[in-house]
């Protein structure tokens, strides 16, 4: 046998071409190098794993009156209601267990923050992508009232919305779409206008394709980058903007254990010394809002690399 036969025999198989990454994996995997995103993930993971499933790992509804007894109010964590079953969290001052009530206003406070956010970031879209499309003085009317809006407090404007309104999670998500639409709207209007002056939206302009189609199906889609960095950081906010209404009493009625209802209730008995009343609700807040403000910091690093430290 000749040297070439055996060398060729011998030679390992040429490797094939290597599998194009895929912008989702290519997300991924630079968002799971960060090991406290991908913590804060698998925090906030677990908080709706929780208040998806609170009807059935929760030994009390809060909602359901008859079920609450004003003779196991304020009870320690690790004592006994009068039902025979131990509340690890406590109980509030009108004898709801925390626990169950922590997790039932999580699904509140959850659910707030998503639709609020989901409905804002749609109207804020719309918005900004007919204001860059369109320009001239419809423009400029439009970014008046933006910058009118973004000028006022947004606890006053969800203050004043809600006490028109009235309480209710109808309400606050409102209330709360009013709030947050015009971050949406300005951030699109910059970013679409910079897409309205390529190259392919003039091609699409001389192929004939109506305002519509270029605008939704070619601008539109260049210009979600931000809306996703936007929309976790709003949503966190529209969540602690909805524990501080229900807080000061305009927000949920006592009727739904929100997590700022939990928190209010328990503020008088402060001093003292019924520390849980007011801190596991407080506590579960918290981690909610950092969660998602991990895993917001590290989309905005990725998504836009300029910004990463």
């Amino acid at each position: 046998m000749s040297t070439a036969s055996a060398a060729t025999q011998t030679s390992p198989p040429s490797p094939g071409p290597s599998p194009v990454e895929t912008p989702v994996r290519r997300f991924v995997r630079a968002f799971a190098e960060d090991r406290v995103a991908v913590l804060g993930f698998a925090l906030f993971s677990l908080i709706v794993l929780l208040a998806v499933f609170a009807p059935f790992i929760t030994p009390q509804n809060p909602y359901d009156l008859a079920k609450v007894d004003l003779m196991d109010s304020r009870l320690p964590p690790g004592e006994q209601t009068g039902d025979g079953y131990t509340v690890w969290l406590g109980t509030d001052g009108v004898g709801r267990d925390l626990y169950s009530g922590i997790l039932y206003g999580l699904r509140i406070s959850l659910t707030v923050g998503a639709l609020s956010g989901l409905i804002a970031a749609s109207l804020g879209m719309s918005v900004g992508l007919f204001a860059a499309y369109a320009g001239g003085r419809i423009e400029t009317v439009i970014m008046r009232i933006v910058d009118l809006q973004l000028s006022l407090p947004a606890i006053l404007i969800a203050l004043i919305l809600v006490a028109a309104l009235g309480k209710g999670v109808d309400k606050i998500i409102i209330a709360l779409v009013v709030v947050q639409w015009a971050y949406y709207a300005r951030t699109v209007r910059a970013s679409a206008l910079v897409e309205r002056r390529k190259e392919y939206v003039e091609a699409a302009q001389s192929l004939g394709l109506s305002s519509a189609a270029i605008v939704f199906r070619h601008i539109m889609p260049n210009c979600l980058a931000p809306v996703i960095v936007i929309f976790t950081v709003q949503t966190a906010h529209a969540i602690s903007l909805e524990a501080t209404l229900s807080f000061l009493g305009v927000g949920l009625p006592q009727t739904e254990p929100s997590l700022g209802v939990l928190i209010a209730n328990g503020f008088q008995y402060m001093l003292s010394g019924r520390y849980w009343i007011s801190s596991f609700p407080g506590l579960a807040l918290l981690l909610t809002i950092v969660s998602i403000n991990l895993m917001g910091d590290r989309i905005r690093d990725v998504l836009n690399p300029r910004l990463e430290k």
